[in-house]
């Protein structure tokens, strides 16, 4: 079976002709259409153009905000996973009074964190049932990209299958030329797939690092703007500070695990939690530190790198978490874990 058979029978809905943008294409113009969508003759969305709309980080999330949940899911129970994403355009709140069209993964920023173990097979589904093409990129799979990965048109639906051969948490993301622009815009999630000697802790939860950039009300962040690295924040799990008006409640000496991925797409990290220490870290697949008479202070990570950290609370209180990129963590990147009943500070509610 050719690779063209293959890219025909695991598309359904596939207009007429679009196969052959790809069959018989070098290398050099496959990565010429990721990277400049021009030279291949895609096309590029239109951008919202201006500066976009300016968020205050001072002020307090709309009645009602409820913070995105961080608690890390279960593990899919079973080894094969039959998981349908869907690819969309919508307008969300991306920060306290700024309304902005993203692209997304059912409908959130970032899309759902999915989970499983070394081993399971996954058979992702994509819809797009957005207006414009989308495509989709699993960090934890090993597959030719000019199949799995290529970009579906309006209504067409694609089958992505891959067996989780290493464990690590992960990126994913639409591929879409210019994919800086499909990220940048919200199409990001993270899977974990977990290492065989995971052992139980009290709690588990996930950070996805991002930039946000803004547009002008109701339209599409402007690729100008990625291109030249001009974000108006950073944050985790899509909305800025959001726990810091909503801390994630834990006791003081339960063992905690953090999966801390930075999906970028362009600024990096350096995750801290002020106030403890971590006694283990993961990062990439592999242990830096494992418990014994070392801690850790920061776990650093580039774009597309993740792992997990874990401590503990040794008394009761508030410990912000943040990017120690402080310029980061003024705009948008920091929450508080709250170790036990403390008294909330002004605009903190308990999680």
């Amino acid at each position: 079976m050719t690779a063209g058979e293959r890219v025909d029978r695991r598309t359904r809905g596939r207009r007429p002709g679009h196969r052959s943008l790809l069959v018989g294409v070098s290398v050099l113009a496959l990565i010429a259409a990721l990277l400049a969508p021009a030279l291949a003759g895609a096309s590029v969305p239109k951008a919202g153009g201006g500066k976009g709309q300016k968020i205050d980080f001072t002020a307090d999330p709309p009645e009602g905000f409820k913070a995105r949940d961080p608690n890390a899911p279960a593990p899919e129970p079973g080894t094969v996973h039959q998981i349908t994403l869907h690819a969309t355009e919508t307008v969300l709140e991306i920060a306290p009074g700024v309304k902005q069209e993203m692209w997304t993964f059912d409908k959130t920023v970032p899309g759902p964190i999915l989970r499983g173990k070394v081993g399971d097979t996954f058979e992702i589904t994509l819809v797009n049932d957005g207006k414009i093409g989308h495509s989709i990129d699993f960090h934890a799979s090993k597959v030719a990209w000019n199949v799995e990965m290529r970009t579906i048109e309006p209504g067409e639906e694609l089958l992505y299958t891959f067996v989780a051969t290493k464990a690590g948490v992960f990126m994913y993301h639409c591929g879409t030329a210019p994919a800086l622009h499909h990220i940048g815009n919200g199409m990001y999630g993270a899977i974990i797939i977990d290492p065989p000697d995971l052992a139980p802790v009290a709690h588990e939860y996930v950070m996805v690092q991002s930039e946000l950039y803004t547009a002008p009300k109701g339209g599409v962040a402007d690729l100008n703007k990625m291109l030249a690295n001009k974000w108006d924040a950073v944050v985790f799990n899509g909305y800025p500070n959001q726990y810091k008006f909503q801390p994630i409640r834990v006791e003081p000496n339960e063992q905690i695990r953090i999966w801390v991925i930075d999906d970028g797409p362009s600024e990096n990290s350096s995750f801290h939690v002020v106030g403890s220490i971590f006694d283990k870290v993961w990062k990439e697949g592999a242990y830096l530190l494992q418990p014994g008479v070392g801690g850790s202070q920061a776990m650093d990570l580039q774009p597309a790198q993740g792992g997990y950290v874990e401590l503990s609370f040794d008394v009761a209180g508030l410990y912000p978490f943040v990017t120690h990129k402080f310029s980061s963590a003024s705009i948008g990147a920091l929450g508080l874990f709250q170790a036990g009943e403390v008294e909330m500070p002004a605009g903190g509610a308990s999680h």
